[in-house]
């Protein structure tokens, strides 16, 4: 009895090496409605977000299959040929059904990968999110037709918080599911966005369990995260909370003006040019704010970038851009288009872009623009 006991366990140790140990994957792909004959390629998606394909299969009876191995669960595609879009999923070593909807390849199914079934929540849980905000932006609509200010308002109100949830809801799964192969991958493209924010992303690869960090994957996204984190160091003195840095630039008469003789008890710092559409369409909010507001403390100094070399006289344009749009706040600019010292001390990328500063000199808010701009220039001034 003690000897089949033994064999027994031996062969249950066996059993279950063999299964965390799995080191191919199977595929196996139904596909109604799909010509024998028909090319469906896998593909993998590689560091700098390009498909390559690794491997091609051919349908026959409404059925293709791959077979393979992966050192690491990551995500792949699958694509048909005559077919419009793919089918993106999580690939790793196991048995993995994919049931092919070939009106939508995006709608899919697929089981059988547990980095899948991450995959899949996510999605499920960001869907909600977008449902939610396409039934808000609907009665939105409807309510602007009726021209009812106050649930325009509160609809509104609600959409805002419907997109911060969007933003914010990806490094929340990461957090809650740091053992996840597919978070690895999330928190891959959340790094690769343009505003992101460091500070906070190492904070969340830092939760990332000891299995997820040790992978090759995750040390490669570390030696990026690094270089993220480098470059919010070099610039972190310009985050909300930080005292905004004093500067001195020639105004339109050729005088020099400093930030510091200027502030008020809202101090508004505008980087535009007059060749930057977007800047010159926003001009006429931020001029009804400054009439509305100005002999209430507001105060603004508008940064030109202006000096491009297309622009024959640069200064001209400055001039008659700030006269054409009805700009009577303080200007200054060196006229060195992105090269401007005043730019590059406040990292200046893109513009339009602005910083709000309240009565003590301190960086409150950035970038606000439209209602969002009016409404923390009052807060800050109902403050004052």
């Amino acid at each position: 009895m003690k000897k089949i006991l033994i064999i027994l366990t031996v062969g249950l140790l066996i059993c279950s090496c063999k299964k965390e140990n799995r080191t191919d994957y199977n595929i196996n792909g139904k596909a109604e409605g799909v010509y024998n004959g028909i090319r469906v390629y896998l593909k993998e998606i590689d560091q700098k977000g390009k498909e390559v394909v690794i491997d091609t299969a051919i349908v026959m009876n409404e059925t293709f299959s791959f077979n393979g191995n992966v050192l690491e669960p990551n995500l792949h595609s699958l694509s048909i040929d005559g077919e419009n879009g793919k089918v993106v999923f999580m690939l790793e070593n196991a048995d993995i059904s994919i049931e092919i909807d070939k009106q939508r390849l995006d709608k899919s199914t697929i089981i059988g990968s547990k980095s899948q079934d991450d995959f899949s929540t996510f999605q499920t849980n960001i869907r909600a999110i977008q449902e939610q905000g396409t039934e808000i932006m609907a009665k939105h609509r409807d309510v602007l037709m009726e021209q009812s200010s106050s649930q325009s308002d509160s609809l509104r109100e609600i959409l805002n918080t419907l997109r911060e949830k969007m933003t914010n809801y990806p490094l929340e799964y990461i957090k809650e599911n740091n053992d996840s192969y597919f978070s690895l991958e999330l928190f891959k493209t959340e790094l690769s966005r343009p505003k992101a924010d460091a500070k906070k992303l190492v904070d969340v690869f830092d939760n990332f369990s000891t299995n997820i960090k040790s992978t090759d994957k995750a040390k490669k996204v570390k030696i990026l995260l690094d270089e993220l984190y480098k470059e919010y160091e070099r610039v972190a003195y310009l985050e909300v909370g930080n005292p905004a840095p004093n500067f001195e630039a020639p105004t339109t008469n050729g005088d020099t003006l400093s930030l510091n003789a200027i502030k008020g008890k809202v101090t508004i710092i505008d980087f535009w040019a007059a060749w930057c559409g977007p800047c010159r369409r926003e001009n006429p909010n931020v001029v009804k704010i400054y009439n509305e507001y100005h002999n209430k403390g507001l105060e603004i100094i508008g940064v030109s970038l202006d000096g491009q070399t297309r622009q024959k006289d640069p200064k001209n344009a400055w001039l008659e851009a700030i006269k054409k749009d009805n700009l009577t706040w303080h200007h200054v600019s060196n006229l060195k288009y992105f090269n401007d010292p005043v730019a590059q001390l406040y990292n200046i990328k893109a513009i339009p872009a602005t910083f709000i500063l309240d009565s003590e000199g301190t960086i409150v808010a950035k970038n606000l623009r439209g209602k969002a701009l009016e409404d923390k220039v009052k807060e800050l001034l109902e403050k004052s």
